[in-house]
């Protein structure tokens, strides 16, 4: 299906293009942009609201700023649609997130405008104050970097750790805060609700005219000089209310609020702080979806909708043919309800993902036991550790890829000091679309590692709420991590009695012969999908649900090693250091020399596409798994070592 873009947008190949547009066709600009962003999500998916918030935002950075000699840095990257579409990829954007096409976000190999890869949050600052401080060190003088930060991504630490540095460091940096008390749920926190007192303050909104009509008045270009910019900043100390005084005090000149949706003001507020050299912070307000009512409405639900009719707001649900498993988080979520109705020591923490790891449904049920702290999954590690010293029974949910950013406070806060946090891991193994950014390949790789953790992954439902209910248990008392993937349940009828499994026991599905099958996790289904229909080569293999990667069921595996000469293991993580990894050190361990081959992830960045694409792409789906069988049957091994 074509969708073709408006009379001006489909004349914007580069913001050159947009350059040459007098100021007043700028509102038309942002008005076909946000209808041609309309009109390809809702028939192609991908996130939604957040570009919507911030066209007359991006329209405006590329009309005053020279790009991509200017660096410009997006945070979080599903802001930046109205950006990749004015940077020359207008016809390609129908195949954003879709297997070899467009990323969903921000991505250096795919344009020069793409200045830094984003996909996780809160590295705008960061960045954009290395690049400022490295064109400084080069002697750019006429470069210009901004960092634009919304969508929740300010509440995160490494965003203030960003602010306290470029507030010393002397570099010429413009941070603009997107203002929109949202990220993918409603913002949470001390400085959600600062910033709603200044946009709300009648000072500021005093202060927002005062500071404009003092810019008209200053001189441009080479004229300002530095001792200009020292004495409007202590001009300004009379005017700002204390309320200023995070941003001050970090030595920033802050800027605003303003209208994030007046172009115009937009347009006249950058070109006069393109001219003000060091760090400062223009301060926008924003509304997420805005120019879609629905999107406006319920912002949470159509961050990322999937298709939808733009003129009715229904969204399209496939229909599949009798009753539907649910998606693996929704039954981490009633669980954890299921559970924390019997133990009161159950506590549910997660970093900004109530909806999209289901622990809204314990939020909503329970509020005063489960706690969203902000984008700060570094926080919510060490603050479920501070929990656990006190004898709660902490469930730190956090996607896969997420945690990779708390790894230190894993090892140093919570695995040194033996502290029994059950990390749920959501969205492990090849999540689809969002990419390598969100890939939950190294948590196997990166937690097999680390003394005194517990490593589990389920093959459904029940297996998930049976580990679940084995890590609360009071002699369970180390680290307990439970991966598991996005959507993808297998089991209509998930409400299975809770009981107990024993740590580092896996499970016999189906003895065989010659060829064992190890599985750990999801990838199980793949493989009994695989071996019934290698019935029909006369193929009969084993197949053992191992459920635990540390510590590993050493029992079954010499019962393995002592009756198969092959072995073929699966995962849904790096094979470089996963669970095959683990399989071949035990072997090596004990003089086993079977002949062993790996599936999972292969040691290369995987790209965006739907679960089912990658899954083929790196070779452990069912047809890959159908493979590598009867290629070991066909190997011929003269003895069982």
């Amino acid at each position: 299906m074509h969708i073709e873009p408006g009379s001006l947008l489909k004349t914007i190949n580069s913001p050159e293009d947009l350059k040459k547009l007098p100021r007043e066709k700028l509102h038309q600009v942002c008005e076909e942009l946000r209808q041609y962003i309309i009109d390809i999500v809702s028939v192609h998916g991908g996130h939604f609201g957040a570009s919507l918030g911030v066209v007359e935002l991006t329209t405006a950075l590329h009309y005053v700023y020279n790009t991509p000699y200017d660096q410009l840095v997006w945070d979080v990257g599903h802001q930046a649609y109205g950006h990749k579409i004015l940077t020359g990829r207008r016809d390609q954007f129908p195949t954003n997130r879709k297997y070899k096409g467009l990323s969903g976000f921000p991505k250096r190999s795919e344009s020069p405008y793409d200045t830094f890869g984003v996909g996780h949050s809160s590295t705008s600052i960061s960045a954009a104050l290395g690049m400022a401080m490295a064109a400084k060190h080069k002697g750019e003088n006429d470069r210009k970097v901004v960092a634009v930060i919304g969508d929740g991504a300010m509440t995160a630490g490494l965003a203030f750790e960003g602010m306290n540095h470029a507030g010393v460091a002397d570099a010429d940096m413009l941070i603009i805060l997107n203002d929109n008390c949202m990220g993918i749920d409603p913002n949470v926190g001390a400085l959600k609700e600062y910033l709603t007192d200044i946009s709300l303050s009648p000072t500021y909104n005093k202060i927002k005219d005062d500071v404009w009509n003092l810019l008209g008045h200053l001189p441009r270009g080479k004229n300002f000089s530095r001792a200009m910019a020292h004495k409007l900043t202590e001009g300004l100390k009379g005017i700002i209310s204390s309320s200023a005084n995070l941003f001050e005090a970090l030595k920033l000149r802050y800027f605003g609020p303003i209208d994030g949706h007046n172009i115009a003001k937009l347009v006249e507020t950058l070109k006069d702080l393109r001219e003000i050299p060091g760090p400062k912070i223009l301060h926008i307000i924003t509304t997420k979806g805005k120019g879609y009512a629905l999107a406006e409405k319920d912002q949470t639900k159509w961050h990322a909708p999937g298709l939808f009719d733009k003129v009715t707001g229904e969204i399209v649900q496939k229909k599949k043919d009798g009753p539907q498993p649910p998606k693996y988080q929704d039954v981490f979520g009633h669980t954890m309800i299921e559970l924390a109705e019997q133990n009161e020591k159950i506590v549910g923490i997660t970093p900004a993902m109530p909806s999209g790891s289901s622990l809204k449904f314990m939020m909503e049920k329970m509020p005063h036991r489960a706690f969203d702290v902000g984008i700060a999954e570094q926080h919510a590690v060490t603050l479920s550790a501070g929990m656990a010293t006190q004898g709660l029974k902490v469930f730190c949910n956090i996607y896969s890829s997420f945690m990779q950013r708390a790894y230190d406070s894993v090892v140093h806060d919570v695995a040194i000091q033996k502290l029994p946090v059950v990390f749920c891991l959501d969205r492990a193994g090849l999540v689809g679309d969002d990419g390598p950014t969100h890939h939950g390949c190294y948590d196997i790789a990166y937690f097999r590692c680390i003394p005194h953790m517990i490593i589990s992954a389920p093959m459904n439902e029940a297996e998930l709420r049976n580990l679940m209910y084995t890590a609360q248990l009071e002699s369970t008392q180390l680290p307990f991590v439970i991966r598991y993937p996005r959507g993808e349940g297998v089991m209509p009828e998930w409400r299975t009695p809770l009981q107990a499994i024993p740590i580092g026991k896996g499970r016999t599905l189906k003895e065989g012969e010659e060829i064992a099958i190890l599985t750990i996790g999801h990838p199980g289904n793949f493989a009994a999908a695989a071996i019934r229909e290698l019935r029909t080569d006369g193929l009969n293999p084993g197949h053992y649900d191992m459920r635990f990667v540390k510590p590993l069921d050493e029992e079954l595996l010499h019962h393995i090693c002592g009756r198969y000469s092959k072995i073929l293991t699966i995962e849904d993580g790096t094979i470089k250091g996963g669970f095959g990894s683990a399989i071949l050190e035990f072997m090596a361990e004990h003089g086993y020399k079977q002949d062993l081959r790996r599936l999972g992830i292969p040691d290369v960045l995987v790209e965006h596409g739907t679960p089912a694409e990658l899954h083929r792409e790196c070779g452990y789906d069912t047809t890959a798994i159908v493979k590598a069988v009867r290629e070991l049957a066909a190997v011929q091994v003269t003895e069982i070592n």
